[in-house]
């Protein structure tokens, strides 16, 4: 049963330290935060909801944040209205595309980031540079390219912070390594 696999390989990375997951489906969400409940999964580890699950309207991140997710990824196209609506429904972060994939539209809403925080705060910007999720996240694409891309992603971030600041400096940016952060623990 591919649920006891996820929850298996969850398991695993836990043992090993890691103390944040992507979820994709409402029920292992639901499940998983029933076992972090129950001490199972310890309390410090952290559910982020994919946007393969499709959310994009204050109901859905409402029964997201009812069912265990710290935090989401909205459709990638969502309007400043549709997160500012979001935002009145829940308290969680919400994690927001501002950069996505060739794949998906290859959209850059880096001009947009000032306001995407005004109206969505607490929030966290998600830069996904590249082709496609299928062509960066497999096993065969070399360290190199990787870590070629986590220089843009760093780079993006800092172009981010610069627009932020010249547009509206009243934005709070969160400084590096917010304790919110699902960092791994040895």
């Amino acid at each position: 049963d591919n649920l006891l696999y996820v929850i298996s390989d969850i398991m695993r990375c836990i043992e090993l330290g890691f103390r944040g997951f992507l979820i994709v489906d409402e029920g292992l969400l639901w499940l998983l935060n029933e076992m972090r409940k129950a001490g199972d999964i310890p309390k410090d580890v952290v559910f982020k909801v994919s946007i393969f699950a499709g959310h994009a309207n204050p109901a859905g991140a409402k029964v997201l944040e009812m069912l265990g997710a710290n935090t989401f990824n909205p459709l990638g196209d969502v309007t400043l209205p549709m997160l500012a609506s979001i935002r009145k429904a829940v308290d969680i972060p919400i994690d927001v595309h501002v950069y996505l994939f060739d794949a998906w539209g290859g959209f850059n809403r880096f001009w947009e980031t000032p306001e995407i925080a005004r109206v969505a705060a607490p929030c966290y910007f998600k830069i996904e540079p590249g082709p496609s999720v299928a062509a960066l996240y497999r096993p065969w694409v070399s360290p190199q390219h990787l870590a070629f891309l986590a220089r843009e992603k760093v780079k993006y971030a800092e172009i981010i912070i610069d627009i932020i600041e010249k547009v509206n400096p009243d934005i709070k940016v969160s400084k590096h390594g917010p304790s919110d952060l699902a960092i791994p623990k040895p």
